[in-house]
């Protein structure tokens, strides 16, 4: 059973995410702050992480980096009422892997937990599928149709990254940073990489990978 911690300073609709999770038989956790939830993830495993941003004390977005810049892996969902794409971008930025507005729709909440909880199973296997596409990220190959090629590392680990989150925009800077590891590459050399990436998959019937003018690229279903 997937355990699942929410963390919400209004009680009423912690409690209300709590039991729609319960109602889908995952195991859930409740914290009204961050401090609370870090003390929790100090003796118990947490498969996914529900939060807020505006919490007493550390805020959601600082949790998320915290946890990050720790080594945690442990999916995060943002809910909150924070709205604008500048919020967004700190969202992702800072490492959270969806983010919803409130008010949200619980039947959305649900499927997007369940993506998520996916997506962190795929690549704990170290292996993504996506449609028809199969990526193995031990030996660096992506499967289609078209048959199987091997990526050189770079491409392979930003196509990843990517497909692992299909939709998402992608800053220049957040991909140097994840790819590279912070190193002195600019954005030109992203730009060569993905244009080597799209030769490469142009024939590919599942997806491709779309700019997002001023900001960065996204793979998006065909």
């Amino acid at each position: 059973m997937f355990k699942i911690l929410v963390i919400e300073d209004h009680l009423d609709l912690q409690e209300l995410f709590l039991k729609a999770l319960q109602k889908n038989s995952y195991q859930t956790f409740g914290a009204e702050s961050a401090e609370d939830a870090l003390k929790l993830l100090d003796i118990e495993y947490i498969d996914l992480i529900i939060t807020d941003v505006m919490l007493p004390g550390i805020s959601g977005f600082e949790l998320i980096q915290a946890l990050r810049d720790s080594g945690s892996n442990i999916p995060v969902l943002v809910i909150t009422a924070k709205s604008d794409i500048v919020d967004k971008q700190i969202g992702f930025t800072s490492g959270a892997d969806d983010y919803m507005v409130k008010p949200i729709d619980l039947k959305e909440m649900l499927l997007r937990v369940s993506a998520l909880l996916r997506r962190a199973k795929s690549v704990s296997d170290k292996k993504l599928a996506f449609g028809g596409t199969v990526l193995e990220y031990d030996i660096w190959t992506l499967t289609d149709e078209n048959g199987t090629q091997v990526l050189p590392q770079k491409e392979f680990q930003l196509l990843y990254k990517m497909l692992s989150y299909p939709g998402q925009i992608f800053t220049r800077q957040q991909l140097l940073d994840d790819i590279w590891g912070g190193t002195q590459e600019d954005s030109h050399t992203l730009d060569v990489h993905i244009s080597r990436l799209r030769e490469k998959i142009k024939g590919n019937p599942d997806f491709e990978i779309a700019t997002i003018r001023g900001l960065g690229y996204r793979a998006v279903r065909k």
